[in-house]
């Protein structure tokens, strides 16, 4: 039986036609599919045992417009009543880190305009004993000195005739209140004629309260009108935010700040709660992959230096960095050196305050504190974290109650 040659050339474009409309089909759906999944299956432990997940990807993310800034409600220096005489001093230390020294500020503050009082410029004081810091290694003085003028006298050191061993020292409950100065530190003051101040701390929430007070406009004052980085460290501060925004031109120089520090997720008051409180490396990672966030995502960690633990988040948003990785090189022995953690604290809280979105994988103050300043200036995407038990989650679900709300003392400060 012969055969038609122009059968067999036909049979042949027809194959060929088959096998490129495959390649391309082919093509189009991986391309597809690496756009809806970008990441491997991966497995992730919980609580409730292994579960598998797979992402799905938004190639901007769930970006949100920066709200306006706010204007101040408190009065103006010039509305405060002008002291003529001052008696005694007041003095205090800044502790525990940038995230107390706001709240300390403040209630010293309080306490020196109530009792007509010197306040004494703070010294800083770090974790271990002997590691002290004078205030303008760290912060601007003239900033400090000017916000107070014509509110509260403040003196940079004791005069030489003043001992130490003329103060008692007086633990006050962070915002104090007017009455519970004219109660229990005003008698002291009287007596003893110079105090020092030491802020504990009932709760580490900074929700409004119900009750107003005299001195809440001087409290904001302090707050938010005191407290500046030297412009040292404000220059690094800058440098590291510049790079993280270079690092995400693909969101259009848009980054997230996550808190998360190894240290303090195994610490006693991460376990000790009912309610979950503080969230691991897997678990930001999933947070934030199902509520859209891309695997391009630019992230900061408060975590100085790279922890194994850290992988995970790593392998599924690779450009995630710590402040090694990202702070200017020449600066590194200065503020990166490993026997004094006070310039990396405080270049975190002021970092995680002008990234563009905020998580807090650690409940507390430093939370609290950073979303006060964040509400100021109008960045308001702040995300607290959740177990999300599907594959996605609206990301309005996941926003701080502080903004939601509105409940942040913050707002009783801004219009």
């Amino acid at each position: 039986m012969g055969v038609d040659l122009r059968q067999v050339v036909a049979g042949i474009l027809t194959i060929t036609m088959f096998v490129m409309l495959g390649d391309m089909l082919k093509r189009d759906y991986i391309g597809n599919s690496e756009e809806r999944f970008p990441g491997e299956a991966r497995d992730v432990e919980f609580d409730s045992g292994k579960v598998m997940e797979k992402f799905a990807m938004k190639t901007n993310g769930p970006w949100m417009e920066e709200s306006e800034e706010l204007t101040p409600c408190w009065k103006k220096k010039s509305d405060f009543d002008l002291v003529e005489d001052y008696k005694g001093f007041v003095t205090f230390s800044l502790t525990n880190g940038p995230e107390y020294h706001v709240s300390q500020i403040s209630d010293a503050v309080v306490i020196a305009r109530y009792l007509q009082a010197t306040l004494v410029l703070p010294d800083i004081r770090g974790d271990r004993p002997g590691d002290e810091r004078k205030f303008e290694e760290i912060y601007d003085v003239g900033k400090f000195i000017n916000g107070l003028d014509g509110v509260v006298k403040v003196a940079r050191e004791l005069p030489v005739s003043v001992s130490l061993r003329d103060f008692e020292v007086i633990r006050v409950p962070n915002r104090v209140t007017e009455e519970y100065i004219a109660e229990k530190i005003e008698p002291v003051f009287r007596r003893k004629g110079n105090i020092r101040v030491a802020s504990y701390f009932p709760t580490l929430n900074m929700r409004k309260t119900a009750q107003k007070s005299g001195s809440d406009s001087l409290a904001c004052l302090a707050m938010f009108d005191t407290l500046e980085l030297k412009p040292e460290v404000n220059e690094v501060v800058e440098d590291m935010v510049t790079r993280l925004k270079t690092l995400s031109r693909h969101s259009d120089g848009r980054f997230i700040a996550v808190d998360l520090r190894v240290d303090m997720l195994e610490k006693k008051g991460c376990h000790a709660s009912a309610t979950k409180s503080c969230y691991n490396a897997h678990e930001i990672a999933l947070f934030l992959r199902k509520v859209g966030f891309g695997s391009d995502t630019v992230i900061y960690l408060t975590q100085s230096r790279w922890d194994e633990s850290l992988d995970v988040l790593k392998d599924i948003f690779p450009k995630t960095y710590t402040k090694e990785s990202i702070i200017p090189a020449e600066k590194k022995s200065k503020f990166l050196g490993s026997e004094d953690s006070e310039f990396e604290k405080v270049i975190d809280f002021d970092l995680c305050s002008r990234s563009d979105v905020f998580v807090p994988a650690i409940s507390g103050l430093f939370y609290a504190n950073v979303a006060g300043k964040r509400i100021a200036t109008g960045k308001t995407q702040i995300l607290v974290p959740a177990e999300i038990p599907g594959t996605s989650s609206p990301i309005t679900s996941h926003f701080s109650p502080y903004i939601s709300k509105r409940n942040h003392m913050a707002y009783t400060c801004f219009c």
